[in-house]
């Protein structure tokens, strides 16, 4: 009777004549959702014991990022822009740790928008007993910042203005934490794994035209608002760049191991630091619905209108997530030659041993395979989207005039130049930018946060000073109001 009714409404609904076109419509839309999904990483590993920074831990991308890592075992130092006691991180995290079986996720304040803090949590890390890092993900630099706006006047040039202030900061967060902790990452063991991934959004190729012009410009020059599209590409570019040219740097230090074991001159050497920069495409919650004004505290008229066509065209923060997750479980060239190397040598002895008559050559027993063909390792310095190496031609800084005098006392850089991403020179360039806006906004901070403690300590006295009027008030008051003695 149920299905009789059911077969009822749907034929009333949509007659069986058109069933075919439904399902091949149906069948359409099903394979653009798997399109825009993406590809998912084949890639897995064992995260146990391995310590792993995450900023950005409460967006959408860095929630399901969270998860994800704490189910494959990870120590995760989640760093909070909210306080220990906000309701966010108090609920959240015991909530991740019940549903993962994982008791080794913790949360340290630190407000990625202030200079002090971030210099405050890596000291205090850096002076903790364990200092080991295994991997940091920046992951609050994925989010977009700002909205759309088709009116407005003033008051939208000042929104527009504190926004792009908003993607400088973050950006030299990133650039501030890695340095401060980059001490802790030198001094780990060589055979050590260390990856630290930079987590950008999808517009980079939209400010490749432009970029020029911010060659162009001198580090000290003020923050011009440009359309959203080109401002946020400019921080994503500016982001893989630097990425890649800390890689350079990592990769011209010397070789501890080589070094120790011979009396030759430090020489360059692949780090075992591998940093790189992940793109997780468009997804809805973290790219489109901050440029359709949604929110953490609320939905924005347009966006709920537009759900049913984000819902097919863009990503969820899961298969978001899948481009994260494929440069984190990627082996490194390093981890790859030295199984090359044990294989051999595996090999050699076997063959040893068979010629002593220990070992026959030929055994029965099937072998265990040895996978030392071709396989897929993490590229230094590379940008990965879709689980895949991306390359941009990035536009280099015009040529000298000739006769022009170059820079006095200027010396070659001893950094190789491979080209990638501008080359040396654009990377330098983008490098020393970031350490001139690192230092004014060191500066900007340094006055806000000794401001805000001046007016505590001024309303800290105020209070201590009310309280001691009141008191000798009430004192006076008790001393007049004190019983009459007789005469």
């Amino acid at each position: 009777m149920v299905l009789q009714a059911a077969y009822t409404a749907l034929t009333t609904v949509l007659p069986t004549k058109y069933w075919p076109h439904a399902a091949v419509v149906a069948a359409i839309l099903v394979v653009i959702y798997a399109y825009t999904q993406g590809p998912a990483t084949n890639r897995e590993r064992c995260l146990h014991a391995r310590i792993i920074i995450l900023t950005g831990p409460f967006t959408p991308l860095g929630i399901v990022t969270l998860t994800a890592l704490a189910k494959r075992g990870a120590h995760i130092i989640a760093l909070s822009p909210y306080p220990l006691s906000h309701p966010i991180p108090s609920l959240l995290i015991p909530l991740i740790r019940s549903t993962t079986n994982n008791e080794n996720i913790f949360v340290e304040y630190c407000d990625l928008t202030s200079a002090t803090s971030i210099r405050n949590f890596s000291t205090t890390f850096l002076t903790g007993n364990d200092t080991r890092i295994d991997a940091i993900v920046f992951a609050h630099e994925y989010p977009s910042i700002g909205r759309v706006w088709f009116f407005g006047g003033k008051a939208r040039r000042e929104k527009e203005q504190r926004e792009a202030e908003q993607r400088e900061s973050a950006s030299l967060a990133s650039f501030l934490l890695v340095t401060l902790l980059l001490p802790a990452l030198l001094v780990a063991p060589v055979e050590r794994d260390i990856r630290i991934v930079s987590v950008v959004n999808p517009f980079y190729a939209a400010a490749l035209p432009t970029f020029p012009s911010f060659l162009e410009s001198t580090p000290s020059s003020p923050i011009r608002p440009e359309s959203i599209l080109i401002s946020e590409g400019h921080r994503a570019l500016r982001s893989i760049i630097v990425t890649r040219h800390l890689q350079r740097i990592l990769d011209s230090l010397p070789n501890r191991a080589a070094d120790a074991r011979s009396d030759k001159p430090p020489a360059p050497h692949p780090s075992n630091i591998i940093a790189v920069s992940a793109c997780p495409g468009v997804s809805r919650r973290d790219t489109v619905a901050p440029f359709l004004g949604t929110t953490e505290r609320g939905w924005s008229l347009a966006y709920i209108v537009l759900l049913p066509f984000l819902l097919l065209f863009t990503k969820s923060s899961t298969s978001a997530l899948q481009t994260v997750l494929h440069v984190l479980f990627l082996p490194t060239p390093l981890k790859r030659a030295q199984a090359k190397v044990d294989a051999a040598a595996d090999e050699e002895a076997r063959k040893a041993e068979a010629a002593l008559g220990n070992t026959p050559e030929t055994s029965s027993e099937p072998a265990e395979p040895r996978r030392i063909g071709p396989v897929e390792v993490l590229k230094p310095g590379a940008l990965y989207r879709e689980c895949a190496i991306v390359r941009l031609e990035v536009p280099r800084p015009p040529a000298p005039a000739p006769g022009t005098d170059e820079k006095k006392g200027e010396e070659p850089s001893a950094l190789e130049d491979d080209g990638d991403f501008g080359g040396e020179i654009v990377g330098r360039a983008v490098w020393e930018w970031y350490e001139a806006r690192l230092r004014e906004w060191e500066a900007r901070d340094k006055e806000r946060v000794e401001a805000e403690e001046n007016a505590a300590a001024k309303e800290k006295a105020e209070e201590e000073a009310k309280g001691t009027t009141a008191q000798a008030t009430s004192a006076a008051e008790g001393k007049d109001s004190g019983p009459a003695t007789d005469s």
